[in-house]
């Protein structure tokens, strides 16, 4: 029997599931499963101004997916990470454009898939709205 193949849709899953993780041990327990099934991930909290902010987001993104080891130090793979989160922003930027953000990035990687997602309350003080972005690049 070999290792089983995870496509884009479960390792958008656990993205997903990462990002809505709602705390650090939490996300912890959940990275350790996943682990054991030979899927990598990380996650990175983030919170500020959406359009100021964007850059610093990926580049959130790729530095938690480095410390974790779900990629590499290619520029492939960390263009991958980036190109991910800045779809995955793109997909939220018509809620957030000139409004404070603050939630999780979760990253997931099994062999050539990686995704990312974002999982944000967009807003001012306690009128929030939520909005979740995803996407997706083979390395």
């Amino acid at each position: 029997m070999g290792e089983y193949h995870y496509g884009s849709k479960e390792i958008a899953e656990a993205a997903i599931k990462m990002a809505l993780t709602p705390d650090r041990q939490s996300e912890k327990d959940l990275q350790e499963t996943y682990r054991r099934i030979g899927i990598f991930t990380a996650a990175a909290d983030y919170g500020g101004d959406f359009l100021s902010a964007v850059t610093k987001i990926v580049e959130r993104a790729v530095v938690a997916a480095k410390r974790e080891g779900v990629i590499g130090e290619s520029h492939v793979e960390q263009g991958a990470v980036a190109g991910a989160a800045h779809e995955a922003l793109s997909q939220i930027a018509a809620k957030a454009m000139g409004l404070s953000v603050g939630g999780k990035i979760g990253i997931a990687r099994h062999g050539d898939h990686v995704s990312v997602s974002v999982f944000f309350a967009i807003g001012l003080l306690n009128l929030n709205e939520v909005a979740m972005g995803l996407g997706h690049r083979v390395i």
